[in-house]
């Protein structure tokens, strides 16, 4: 029954969601789970450089995990036999590797697309592809999925205004006071059961206008290249780009993310765990150790991005 009247709720925009066609699920790992379901896999090849929650999200299904190394162009450097009962699973780092995806795609038939860093990426046909909006907008939760088989038992729609209370807080008082809220957000999202996405999640994507945050994103991503071109130890296509995730600026200097952090540019370490499963002398370890996700997102315009710009080559 349809309620009228009373007290106001939230007044969002009225828009489309950007992957409307998908199936909406109350997060990403979630979409995993949901393939792994269907498709029946006995093996999944990923990469070293990804993080553990992917790997115990596999593991809890009983589901054997095979790794394999990526070069620096994040091409994957894989042995293992890809099959029907053995399937590769490609993260999208950052938003900016479409060429390696497409480049797959034609030699590959059991791939598992991780477009959680790369929200824009379209899906490709016949490819599970699976995508985390949280991690480009302020949502609670959510994840969408592209998967030809649909899963036959049915799904509860999931509840999340009890999950926006770092949302809410960050708007008013500000992110570092809010930090710990999200962390706790983040726990409870790991352990949940999978859901249908909730009708608030929903409603907040509907209402965000993605033309300008893909343009806003590809505009910072261009203004740090410009000037971190020559510094960057990564050799980086600015061609095509897709409304990147963040600008992945690799500097072997330590002390650089601290000095950030420390002068309120919140950058993260992708993914500190990767440090327990590779060598010392592995790519992989570098990234971890020195790749800085510098952020480029709609919230951000050009005295932003000059501001990190300054620290940057200050500390260099």
């Amino acid at each position: 029954m349809k309620e009228i009247g009373g007290f106001f709720g939230l007044e969002l925009n009225r828009g489309k969601e950007c992957h409307s066609k998908a199936i909406r699920l109350n997060s990403g790992r979630k979409a995993l789970w949901y393939f792994i379901k269907v498709a029946k896999p006995k093996r999944i090849y990923l990469p070293y450089y990804i993080c553990d929650s992917v790997i115990s999200h596999i593991q809890r299904e009983n589901v054997s995990i095979g790794f394999y190394h990526i070069n620096n162009y994040f091409e994957p450097l894989i042995d293992g036999v890809i099959s029907s009962n053995n399937f590769m699973l490609y993260v999208n780092y950052f938003g900016i590797n479409e060429k390696n995806i497409h480049k797959l795609a034609a030699n590959h038939k059991y791939l598992i697309i991780d477009n959680s860093q790369a929200f824009f990426s379209k899906p490709i046909e016949n490819l599970c592809t699976f995508y985390s909006p949280r991690k480009f907008f302020g949502v609670p939760d959510g994840g969408y999925l592209y998967i030809d088989e649909i899963l036959e038992e049915s799904l509860e729609n999931d509840i999340s205004y009890n999950k926006c209370e770092h949302l809410l807080k960050r708007l008013d008082v500000g992110a570092s006071t809010s930090y710990e809220i999200y962390k706790n957000n983040e726990e409870l999202l790991e352990d949940a059961p999978i859901k249908r996405m909730s009708k608030l999640t929903q409603s907040l994507l509907a209402s965000i206008d993605y033309a300008q945050a893909k343009s806003a994103r590809e505009r910072n991503f261009l203004s740090f290249h410009k000037v971190f071109s020559s510094l960057n130890e990564l050799e980086l296509s600015v061609e095509n780009l897709n409304g990147p995730m963040v600008y992945p600026l690799l500097i072997s200097k330590d002390g650089l993310k601290e000095y950030l952090i420390k002068n309120g540019i919140y950058v993260a370490t992708y993914w500190k765990e990767v440090l327990e499963r590779v060598k010392k002398s592995s790519l992989e370890y570098k990234f971890t150790e020195f790749l800085i996700p510098l952020p480029i997102d709609q919230r951000y315009g050009s005295s932003d991005v000059n501001k990190i710009i300054d620290m940057v080559i200050n500390f260099v």
